[in-house]
């Protein structure tokens, strides 16, 4: 036969003959269980606790619908009511739950398309309350509230995840949790879990904003400070840009894409009344679609990108908010300046072109998403009511080539996503840039060629002194609504 023919010499050298192929597939096997343990811990869901002033304004209610469409890809553990400058003396855990409530009817059919989406019963045991007095007044001795003591529960846990503090109103409730690990818990201990923390706020909403960074100045802390809301880049999710496309905020497009026929928990996403989802840029960060790091905040992501330094908001005009402004005695992240050219669909030739148009501020370090992260958010709320084949996914880039590269100054480097996929069976488009401002390089690297293929080349310039490169791969699907994910190619080129 032909295995006799295959195999005509000793019975022993057959035997190692045979076991060579199962000893290479056992290695193979363990590669791959390698490298998925290994992609699992780099690409662990991020866990969060939501300090909410919900019923102050509208948009914590649209931000906590958002929210709950990716409670799947964030790992929540814990969603407190508090009060803030704008509801000093009131909290509302019943319309937290009243959310979740919305969330119980529609999450077996979210469960069709990913199965991580956690059971109501889940969430709703999360729901805590802080003390409903304002600001510093529920701060100090005998202040303790059900809400300051779950943060302290979930940072003594044996995990170590960060624990992002995502405070969309006030922050009283951290700093009591703050206060009272300092005064239980001797240096080492206090040290090992506030290390955990990581804290973004939308601006100041109370006066413990402030105390929290001047008693605890070496805690990760994102904000952009002061009283006038104007000068904050979370603003920019709901703020109208000259110039460009503002469709995908506007009244009608939530109306048609979110809040009618989207089954119960579009139905529980309200009108806006100030500005809409002012709250949910402190959690877009924590979305894993392969842009944002939430521990660089500098390298920047749909959430919006910060810098560390003291800022000087002295200058800024009074705003509308109560709380009192007061000089940064410490280093904080905060604003950060983009120079943004948006490309556009170009009719014939080549599918998109860079426009002429440029902008720069610190709002188009989130602006810039806008787009995608509105696509993203209307084909989840379709998720509630659509089956998988009906609904759209995003695709899946499989990059060819490491995430981490090192060159030489002046050398050339390609850059391939040949086997990226939707698995929708959409077509697929590439765009490949350099985002300068993410780097120590500072001056943009162009893109030889076409930067709309699978593959991309560029030539590292002429350095003095090691520099890094920041390059962004995006893959849009052209299914409805089209979708993006994202490659972060990260160069360092040395002299």
């Amino acid at each position: 036969t032909q295995e006799h023919d295959c195999y005509s010499f000793s019975p022993n050298k057959r035997a190692k003959q045979k076991f060579r192929p199962m000893k290479n597939l056992f290695f193979i096997l363990l590669f791959i269980l390698t490298t998925t343990i290994l992609n699992g811990q780099e690409s662990a869901k991020n866990r969060a606790i939501i300090l909410t002033d919900i019923e102050a304004d509208p948009d914590d209610t649209q931000s906590l619908v958002r929210l709950l469409l990716y409670s799947n890809e964030i790992d929540i553990k814990g969603i407190v009511a508090t009060t803030s400058c704008w509801m000093p003396d009131n909290i509302y855990p019943e319309s937290i739950k009243k959310v979740i409530q919305a969330y119980e009817k529609v999450q077996p059919n979210l469960k069709k398309h990913h199965p991580d989406f956690p059971a109501a019963a889940e969430l709703l045991a999360l729901v805590k309350q802080g003390l409903p007095v304002y600001g510093m007044k529920g701060v100090g001795k005998k202040m303790d509230s059900e809400g300051s003591n779950w943060i302290i529960r979930e940072l003594e846990k044996d995990d170590n995840r960060p624990l992002w503090i995502c405070a969309w109103g006030g922050t009283n409730t951290l700093a009591q949790a703050l206060y009272k690990i300092e005064k239980t818990k001797n240096k080492k201990e206090a040290k090992k879990i506030i290390d955990k923390l990581r804290v973004y706020t939308i601006s100041d909403q109370d006066d413990s904003g402030i105390w929290i960074r001047n008693n605890f100045p070496s805690l990760f802390y994102i904000v952009s400070p002061g009283d006038d809301y104007g000068n904050a880049t979370w603003t920019a999710i709901n703020s109208y840009i000259k110039g460009t496309d503002n469709t995908k905020i506007s009244t009608p497009w939530i109306a048609r894409n979110i809040q009618q026929n989207h089954g119960s928990l579009g139905a529980a996403y309200p009108d806006v009344a100030w500005g809409m989802e002012g709250d949910t840029p402190s959690f877009l960060n924590l979305i894993r679609n392969g842009l944002s790091n939430p521990e660089h905040p500098n390298w920047g992501g749909w959430g919006g990108r910060y810098e560390l330094y003291i800022p000087d908001f002295s200058k800024q005009k009074e705003g509308s908010s109560i709380v009192t402004k007061a000089p940064e005695t410490r280093k904080i992240w905060t604003n950060a300046i983009d120079t943004y050219t948006p490309y556009k669909t170009n009719e014939y030739g080549r599918s998109v072109k860079q426009d002429t148009a440029i902008f720069k501020g610190f709002r188009e370090t989130l602006w810039r998403w806008r787009n995608d992260f509105q696509n993203d958010f209307a084909a989840r709320i379709d998720w509630c009511t659509k089956s998988y084949k009906e609904a759209n996914h995003a695709p899946v880039i499989v990059l060819n080539t490491p995430e981490k590269i090192t060159v030489k100054s002046g050398e050339g480097i390609n850059l391939d996503a040949f086997n990226s996929y939707d698995p929708d069976g959409d077509n697929i488009s590439f765009l490949w840039f350099n985002y300068p401002e993410a780097g120590t390089y500072k001056t943009p690297i162009k893109i030889e060629g076409a930067e709309n293929v699978h593959k991309a080349f560029f030539i590292a310039p002429k350095i003095k002194n090691e520099v890094t490169a920041h390059f962004i791969l995006k893959v849009t699907d052209k299914g409805k609504p089209q979708l993006a994910v994202y490659k972060r190619i990260i160069v360092t080129i040395k002299p």
